[in-house]
């Protein structure tokens, strides 16, 4: 009988990817998938360590299927895992521990444990490894698109942020396995591809050392210089080859740091007709003084800059990002001044979170931490201009004429509509009394339905 196995992802894009090519190794070894909750004979919990709260909810997570599975193996992997390291084994909840570039063995790993029970730890000094961890996957459970990881690992060393000890230094995937990955899945009919990894900007700067550099096939060669924030040339060229590849009609980039937008870098992608108008530059804050404390390495200015330089290229480009309030020293002028930057620059959408004291990082040691009350005002007050920017954003599409990839049904307003997203990654509803999974459809932009979806109507015979 097949040993049955049950997963639970905490964290970002990356963390999903990785446990859902665990998921694959298991199946490939034999093993049964069943949902979360269900009785299994091993639980992986993949966890995150980005803030004291992801902490909680991963211990909280192993806890509870401990709880669920008495009887059962648990597994914490991941981020959580560590920063804490072999400590975790005192945490009777846990019976075997795998840290960040060892994922890959999880199927030795627990042949090991069925052979003598043995509670162990996995870990790697994550600060000296060099090698990226190559998982793949062959299908994904997303519907329509599919997220590659590309690149692991940050150089950056935020003070607000524990990434770099628990991820490593920047580590890149190799092109071909990037490009056989993506054939795989094109060829099960997925038509966008999002490119995603801990520090998407760094990509390529491992493989190919410092300096300048030019590949073989890249157009205009040096004209695309390394830069601070990775290697522009080798982002570029893999971003090309994937665009080649039959069936891939959508690129999104994941998150960018403003450094790596350049005039030469915004006009060759503009030259790539899969990469999607739609680019999440990573702030953090609009006043200069935060982020000189953050160790942000640009200035509000030259982020502006960046902003202005894509919307010259793009006609209405879906410009996104973060935002962190309440950050140790943030002063009610402070504030203000990245309000009323976010004011200026008017972003299609902001993700903002209260800052969250996280140990190890050096900002948790500094004394001027900020009131949880005054977070929670702060962060009110930038949600409600993030739905007014937001509202005006989509309306700037009424009459207009989008492509519109279409994923499933959803129930809004009363109503059953086929529910997908535009290049732009507006989320649109179209009322058809036919399956549009998986379609790409040309629409008109119709009526904005509470803020934040686009009702269109198809142009008739005009199929993207």
């Amino acid at each position: 009988m097949k040993k049955k196995v049950a997963f639970h992802n905490l964290g970002c894009k990356v963390n999903a990817y990785e446990t859902e090519a665990m998921q694959q190794q298991l199946r490939r070894a034999g093993y049964e998938i069943v949902p979360f909750g269900e009785p299994a004979d091993v639980c992986v919990i993949n966890t995150c360590s980005v803030t004291n709260m992801a902490d909680k909810k991963s211990r909280q997570m192993l806890h509870r299927a401990r709880k669920q599975n008495p009887e059962a193996v648990i597994v914490a992997a991941g981020c959580y895992v560590q920063a804490v390291g072999e400590k975790m084994l005192e945490d009777l909840s846990v019976d075997l521990i795998i840290g960040n570039n060892r994922k890959k063995e999880l199927a030795v790993i627990l042949d090991g444990w069925f052979a003598d029970k043995k509670r162990t730890a996995h870990l790697a000094d994550i600060s000296r490894i060099g090698e990226y961890e190559n998982l793949a996957l062959t299908k994904t459970d997303e519907h329509t698109r599919a997220y590659i990881k590309v690149q692991d690992g940050c150089n950056q060393f935020c003070t607000y942020c524990i990434i770099p000890y628990t991820r490593g230094r920047v580590r890149s995937r190799r092109p071909e396995a990037v490009v056989e990955e993506v054939k795989a899945l094109a060829g099960q009919g997925y038509q966008e591809f999002v490119l995603t990894g801990i520090h998407l900007s760094s990509y390529g700067m491992d493989l190919h050392g410092d300096g300048d550099f030019a590949l073989p096939g890249t157009e205009n060669p040096g004209v695309l210089s390394k830069n601070r924030g990775g290697s522009v040339l080798f982002l570029l060229e893999l971003i090309r080859r994937i665009s080649r590849i039959d069936g891939v009609r959508r690129i999104r980039l994941g998150s960018l740091e403003p450094g790596i937008i350049t005039e030469a870098f915004a006009a060759a992608i503009k030259e790539i007709p899969a990469v999607c108008p739609h680019f999440h530059l990573s702030l953090q804050s609009g006043c200069d003084a935060t982020l000189k404390r953050m160790n942000r390495r640009y200035t509000a200015e030259e982020y502006a800059e960046k902003c202005a330089l894509l919307r010259r290229v793009y006609e209405d480009p879906a410009l996104t990002t973060d935002v962190i309030v309440g950050f140790p020293g943030e002063t009610e002028e402070e504030f203000a001044r990245c309000r009323d930057f976010l004011g200026e620059i008017r972003f299609y959408e902001t993700h903002i979170f209260k800052y969250s004291r996280r140990r190890g990082t050096k900002a948790a040691a500094v004394a001027d931490q900020i009131p949880e009350p005054v977070k929670a005002s702060r962060s009110q007050i930038l949600q409600a201009m993030n739905g007014r920017n937001r509202e005006s954003y989509i309306r700037r599409f009424l009459g207009r004429e989008l492509e519109a990839l279409f994923e499933e049904t959803v129930l809004v307003d009363g109503r059953t509509w086929w529910s997908g997203y535009s290049r732009e990654y507006i989320r649109v509803l179209y009322v058809a009394d036919h399956d549009l999974s998986n379609q790409i459809l040309s629409v008109r932009g119709e009526q904005v339905l509470y803020g934040e979806y686009l009702v269109v109507t198809e142009r008739p015979g005009n199929h993207a």
